[in-house]
């Protein structure tokens, strides 16, 4: 019998293995990630001071570490393709384009929120954007991921919808039942599974039997590959071919994204099981930030161009700031609105 055929997308990745690199940005696509992924990383980190201000309350999960996933997947998608996640969700809102104003208003549980205050950092929602939400259910964002792309099969166009979750969500149930659905009715959807390696706090080596995520659809016949995911560049051609092969209606993919978080599970996680040395090798060898920097320097990009896109970042973050706490709260009456009767 023959040999199965490997996927464009293993072609793609033993090309980058053999060579040592993914295939290079142009200088604009480096600096267009740059500057994404630096909104999302100050973004992040004012919502931290906010929340040690008590001006957040409640969960908030931030995505310090893990921005090249989510702006890399985003620059191999086309308007119309859809995005859903689970509740560490900031970064995905931004990398859609929703306003930071916004996101940061719904955090501090203001009107001008994206929810209007009432849904906080979990529960954020854009049909304009197409994303379709933070999802506080681990996993629950799966099967409607599955969902979104049962819709566009349905009606007959080309999108593609992106499920977003992580190693500890890998484990549930409800994601083999959208992994067998997805693959029995060929569904263009791309599952991206961001291994941070930690999920709520337990290593993967301690709480996965199969610690390669890329291989969690083999039992559907569902193709998957492992990607670096602290290089937007590896992420991004990945992204690509993932979105090509659900295009022409070959069905779903996943996509493991070997990526870090650096501050623990939510605002209230000491993470004390992993040690202070691992993270900051992490931070100094593998940073998705730092890697573009050093990229554009290398391109003759000054260092004062580069200061000046943080100079701009942090003044669209710090406004955000200013605005979630200046805008007033919602009106008593809103606790009616949008809910069943």
């Amino acid at each position: 019998m023959a040999a199965p055929k490997k996927s464009v997308v293993a072609k793609e990745t033993e090309q980058e293995k053999a060579s040592g690199s993914p295939p290079e940005f142009t200088k604009a696509q480096e600096l267009a990630a740059l500057r994404d992924m630096l909104l999302i990383r100050r973004f992040e980190e004012k919502a931290g001071q906010l929340y040690g201000m008590g001006a957040i309350g409640g969960f908030c999960h931030l995505y310090i570490g893990q921005e090249a996933v989510v702006v890399g997947m985003q620059m191999a998608l086309k308007q119309g393709d859809q995005v859903i996640t689970g509740y560490r969700d900031h970064g995905h809102m931004l990398a859609c384009g929703m306003e930071a104003n916004g996101v940061m208003a719904e955090l501090t549980g203001r009107r001008g929120g994206y929810s209007k205050g009432k849904g906080g950092s979990m529960h954020m929602f854009s049909m304009e954007k197409n994303f379709y939400g933070g999802h506080g259910i681990v996993g629950a964002q799966v099967s409607l991921g599955t969902g979104l792309a049962f819709a566009n099969r349905y009606r007959g166009n080309d999108f593609v919808s992106v499920a977003y979750f992580g190693d500890g969500a890998s484990n549930q149930g409800q994601v083999y039942e959208s992994f067998n659905m997805a693959e029995l009715w060929k569904l263009p959807v791309i599952y991206v599974i961001e291994n941070n390696r930690y999920a709520m706090g337990t290593s993967v080596t301690r709480s996965s039997a199969l610690t390669d995520f890329s291989k969690r659809g083999a039992s559907f016949n569902i193709p998957g590959q492992q990607i670096d995911g602290m290089d937007v560049r590896a992420v991004k051609a990945a992204g690509d071919e993932a979105v090509a092969w659900c295009r022409a209606g070959k069905g779903p993919f996943i996509l493991e994204m070997q990526t870090y978080r650096y501050r623990g599970h939510s605002m209230s996680d000491p993470a004390k099981y992993r040690t202070r040395e691992e993270v900051e090798k992490i931070r100094t060898d593998q940073d998705p930030i730092e890697q573009v920097r050093n990229r554009l320097l290398a391109a003759k990009v000054t260092e004062q161009e580069l200061k000046a896109i943080d100079a701009e970042v942090r003044e669209i973050v710090n406004a955000s700031a200013d605005f979630a706490q200046r805008d007033p709260e919602p009106d008593p009456s809103e606790l009616w609105t949008d809910i069943y009767r």
